[in-house]
C-alpha cells in the first residue's frame, strides 16, 4: 500500500513540471535595468548559493561515514546509497556554479553527466526508500515488542524474587522444625517460626479426637486456660478437609473464635489441613485410598493492621503445612520403628535364648544318646548275643524256659532303650514296628513265665487262661505286644499293694463279645476273612473267692480315660504303641482310683499252617544243613566296640565260620586291599568313628580285584531308608542289633544262597 502512495506521488510532481514549462505563465523581467534584480545580480547570487549547497552537501557524507565508522548502525547499504546521492547533488551544484559566466563546453559535458547521474541516483533512493519504509516500521513495532516483552520480563523477575523470597521463608521454616524428631516440638516450632516470619496475632493446631466426633485445641502459641471442643461435621472443618488449598475463613468462625488467643477477637484468618501419616496408613495401598487423619492449622493476622492475606504468604503457608505434615510422618515413623526395633531386638533376644536352650537341649540329648549307647545299649546286645548262644545249646525244659524268658525280657528292654534313644532324635512319637511271623503261643507262654515270676516277687496269685481255639502263627510285632503284655502287669502290681490273684485271659474275640463295649465300636475297623481278633484281660481280686465273679465284672466293665491314671507317661506311650498296631487298650479302676483291671485289643493276620511247620522237630536236620554252609567261612569281623565284637565273634565261630576280627574301617580296607584276599564276607559296623560304614563299603566296591567278598551291614539304627542307602554303596544285607545266633545265621545263610544263584 506504501509502495503504490509514493509511486503515486512521483509521477504527478513529474508531470507538473514537464506541464509549467508549456503553460503561459509570463517571463520575468530580469533584464530590465530599472529593476531590483538585474540578471548579473541573479546570476551571481544563484553562483554563491550553489556553492554553499555544494559545500553543506559535502559535509553531510563526511558526518555520515563518521557515523557509520562509529556504531553499528542497520542498514548500512541505504546510508552509502545515500551518501552518494548528497555527492552528486552537491558536485552538480557546484558545477552549475561555474556556468553563470563564459565556459567551455568540457563544463557543459561534465555538468550534464553529473546531473543524468544525480537524477539516477535520487531515482534509486526513492525506490529504496519505498522498501525501506515498511522495514523500520517493522523495526518499530519489534521495539515495542521488546519493550512489552522487557515489562513482562521485569514483572517476572519481581514474582521470582518473591518466590525466593518465601522459600527463603520457607527454608528457614523447614530447617527450624526438622531439629527435632519430636510431634510436641515440631508443632509448636511451626507455630513460633510462622508467628515470626508472617508476623501472627496467634497460630494454632486442631486434631481429632480418638472417636473422631470432634476437633480439639492441642497447640497454640498464646494459648488459654480453656477452649471448647468444635463438631466434626462443623462447615468451616468439611471445607478444610475436603480442599488441599488454603482456605480464609470469617472472623466470626468456629475456628477463628476457638483459636483467637487471649484477645478473643480475630482478625484476616487463613486455614488448612495437614494429613497426620502413619506407617498403617499404607498398608493395603496409597494414603490417597484409605482414609487418612487430617489436622487443621489456623492462622490469624492482628486485628488493629489493615493487613489481607496475599498470595505470597497464602504459599508459604501451604508449602509450610505440606512440610509439617512431612515431619510430623517421618516422626512417627520414626516412632513406630523405634518401637520396631525394641520388639525385634527383644524377640532376637528370645530367639537367642532358644537357641541357647536349643543347643543345651541337643548337647543333652547327645550326653544322653551317648550314655544310653555306652551304658545300656551296647551291654544288652552283648547279653542278647550271649542268651542266644545259651539258647542253642542242649538245655532241659525248665532252663530252656528260664533262658528263654530272660532272652524276650532282654528283648524287651532294648527295644525301650531304642525307643529312648529313637525318640530324643525323631521327635515326632512315632515307634517302628517289624512286622514278622511268629508263634502265639510261646510268645504267651513266656508271657506268663515272666507274669508269674513278677507275682510272686510281689506277693500276688497268678492264675492264666487260654482258649483252646487261639490260633498259634499270625503276623504282627512280636516284641510290642510282649512289651505292652507286661507293662498292663507291672502297672497293676505297681498300684496294687492289697495282695490278691492277678488273673491273666486269653481268648479270640468274635462278633457277639465286645459289640456293646463303646472302647470296642470306636476301635473295630472292617475285618476280612483273613484276620483274628485277640483280647488280652489282665485282672487283680483281692481274693480267691471273688476271682470269677470280680474278673469277669471288673474285665467287662466301663473304661476308665481319668488324667490320674490313663494320664501317666508310661501309659499314653503304650497306648501310642497299641494305636499304631491298630488296636487298642484302656484300664478299669478300682475304688480307691488305682487300676483294676486292662484291656487289650489287637488284630494279627493269620498266617498258612506252612509255618508251622518250620518250629517242628524236622528243624534239626535243616539246621545241620545251614551249618555246613556256613562252616570254614572266611570272614573279616569289622566293630570298633571290644565287646560286641568278642560276642559276634563268638557267635560266627559257634556257626563255624573262621574269623578275622579288626577295630576300624581303615584296618578293614588293609586286610582286604585293591590286590584281594580269601575273605568271602565281610560283617561290617556302619557307625564307627574317623570311617564310618558307608565310606569303607564303598571303597571296597572299587576295589578292581576279582575277589569281590559280601557284606553285610551291622547297626542298630531303624531308619525307614537304611536299606536303600545300603544298596546304594553295594551292601548286600543287613543285621539288626542286637546280633543273635539264629538272626546272623539266617542273614548269611541268605546271602550266600544269593550269590550263589547269581553265580
Amino acid at each position: 500500500m506504501l509502495k503504490a502512495v509514493a509511486s503515486g506521488l512521483l509521477i504527478t510532481s513529474v508531470l507538473i513540471c514537464v506541464s509549467a514549462n508549456d503553460n503561459g505563465f509570463p517571463r520575468c523581467n530580469c533584464d530590465d535595468e530599472a529593476s531590483l534584480w538585474t540578471i548579473e545580480s541573479i546570476l551571481e547570487c544563484q553562483r554563491v548559493g550553489d556553492f554553499l549547497i555544494a559545500v553543506a552537501y559535502f559535509s553531510i557524507p563526511i558526518e555520515l561515514l563518521y557515523f557509520i565508522s562509529c556504531s553499528n548502525v542497520p542498514f548500512k547499504w541505504v546510508l552509502i546509497q545515500f551518501i552518494a546521492f548528497i555527492v552528486l547533488c552537491g558536485l552538480t551544484h557546484l558545477l552549475n556554479g561555474w556556468t553563470y559566466g563564459p565556459h567551455t563546453f568540457q563544463l557543459m559535458v561534465a555538468l550534464t553527466v553529473s546531473k543524468i547521474l544525480t537524477a539516477l541516483v535520487s531515482c534509486a533512493t526513492a525506490i529504496t526508500l519505498i522498501t525501506l519504509i515498511p522495514l523500520l516500521l517493522k523495526v518499530k513495532v519489534r521495539e515495542f515488542m521488546l519493550k512489552k516483552k522487557t515489562w513482562d520480563l521485569g514483572r517476572e523477575v519481581d514474582n521470582i524474587m518473591r518466590q525466593r523470597e518465601a522459600a527463603m521463608h520457607v527454608r528457614m521454616l523447614t530447617q527450624e522444625i526438622r531439629k527435632s524428631l519430636d510431634r510436641h516440638n515440631i508443632l509448636y516450632t511451626t507455630l513460633v517460626e510462622l508467628s515470626k516470619t508472617l508476623s501472627l496475632q496467634n497460630c494454632a493446631v486442631w486434631m481429632p479426637n480418638v472417636d473422631k466426633t470432634e476437633m480439639n485445641l492441642t497447640h497454640e502459641l498464646n494459648g488459654r486456660n480453656f477452649n471448647l471442643p468444635i463438631p466434626i461435621n462443623d462447615p468451616d472443618v468439611v471445607r478444610i478437609k475436603g480442599s488441599d488449598r488454603v482456605n480464609i475463613l470469617r472472623p466470626d468462625s468456629a475456628l477463628a473464635v476457638g483459636s483467637s488467643g487471649a484477645s478473643g477477637e480475630a482478625g484476616p484468618v487463613a486455614a488448612i489441613r495437614m494429613p497426620m501419616l502413619r506407617v498403617c496408613n499404607f498398608k493395603g495401598g496409597t494414603p490417597e485410598l484409605r482414609q487418612t487423619c487430617y489436622a487443621i492449622l489456623v492462622l490469624i493476622l492482628p486485628i488493629g493492621e489493615p493487613r489481607s492475606w496475599s498470595n505470597q504468604e497464602l504459599e508459604i503457608i501451604k508449602v509450610v503445612a505440606d512440610q509439617v505434615a512431612v515431619a510430623l510422618s517421618h516422626a512417627a515413623i520414626l516412632e513406630e520403628s523405634q518401637l520396631m526395633r525394641e520388639k525385634l531386638e527383644e524377640q532376637n533376644r528370645a530367639l537367642q535364648q532358644a537357641k541357647r536352650n536349643a543347643l543345651m537341649a541337643s548337647q543333652a540329648r547327645n550326653a544322653f544318646q551317648k550314655v544310653m549307647s555306652d551304658g545300656m545299649r551296647r551291654p544288652m546286645h552283648s547279653i542278647l548275643g550271649l542268651l542266644s548262644m545259651i539258647q542253642d545249646d542242649n538245655l532241659k525244659n525248665e532252663q530252656k524256659l528260664i533262658v528263654d524268658a530272660m532272652l524276650r525280657t532282654s528283648n524287651v528292654l532294648s527295644n525301650l532303650i531304642n525307643d529312648a534313644m529313637d525318640n530324643s532324635t525323631k521327635d515326632d512319637g512315632r515307634f517302628p514296628l517289624e512286622i514278622r511271623s511268629f508263634g502265639l503261643h510261646s510268645m504267651l507262654k513266656e508271657a506268663a513265665c515272666l507274669s508269674k515270676c513278677m507275682c510272686v516277687y510281689r506277693g500276688f496269685g497268678f492264675m492264666v487262661e487260654v482258649e483252646k481255639s487261639l490260633p498259634d502263627n499270625v503276623m504282627g510285632d512280636e516284641r510290642r505286644v510282649f512289651q505292652v503284655i507286661l507293662h498292663m502287669v507291672g502297672n497293676l502290681l505297681e498300684h496294687n499293694h492289697g495282695g490278691g490273684v492277678l488273673i491273666f485271659r486269653v481268648f479270640v474275640e468274635t462278633g457277639s463279645q465286645g459289640r456293646s463295649d463303646k472302647g470296642w465300636t470306636t476301635w473295630r475297623p472292617s475285618s476280612s476273612s483273613g484276620d483274628v481278633n485277640i483280647r488280652f484281660e489282665i485282672g487283680i481280686n483281692s481274693s480267691d473267692s471273688e476271682v470269677g465273679s470280680s474278673v469277669s465284672s471288673g474285665l467287662g466293665g466301663r473304661k476308665y480315660n481319668s488324667d490320674r491314671v490313663g494320664g501317666r507317661l508310661s501309659f499314653n506311650i503304650c497306648k501310642r504303641v497299641v494305636q499304631l498296631m491298630q488296636g487298642n487298650i484302656w484300664l478299669v479302676p478300682c475304688a480307691h482310683g488305682y487300676p483294676q483291671s486292662m484291656t487289650l485289643l489287637l488284630r494279627f493276620q493269620l498266617r498258612p499252617s506252612i509255618t508251622i511247620a518250620i518250629s517242628e522237630p524236622g528243624e534239626g536236620s535243616e539246621r545241620t544243613d545251614s551249618n555246613s554252609m556256613l562252616r570254614n567261612l572266611q570272614v573279616l569281623l569289622v566293630d570298633n566296640d571290644d565287646v560286641n565284637r568278642a560276642v559276634t565273634q563268638k557267635l560266627l565261630q559257634k556257626l563255624g565260620c573262621v574269623v578275622t576280627p579288626v577295630t576300624s574301617g581303615f584296618e578293614c580296607l588293609t586286610v582286604i586291599g585293591p590286590a584281594g584276599s580269601s575273605i568271602q564276607v565281610i560283617l561290617l559296623d556302619l557307625h564307627m568313628p574317623d570311617l564310618d560304614g558307608f565310606e569303607v563299603a564303598t571303597r571296597i566296591r572299587k576295589f578292581k580285584s576279582g575277589n569281590r567278598p559280601m557284606i553285610v551291614a551291622l547297626t542298630a539304627s531303624a531308619e525307614e531308608d537304611l536299606w536303600d542307602r545300603c544298596m546304594q554303596v553295594g551292601i548286600n544285607g543287613v543285621i539288626r542289633k542286637p546280633v543273635l545266633l539264629q538272626g546272623i545265621a539266617s542273614e548269611l545263610r541268605r546271602i550266600l544262597m544269593q550269590g550263589n544263584n547269581v553265580l
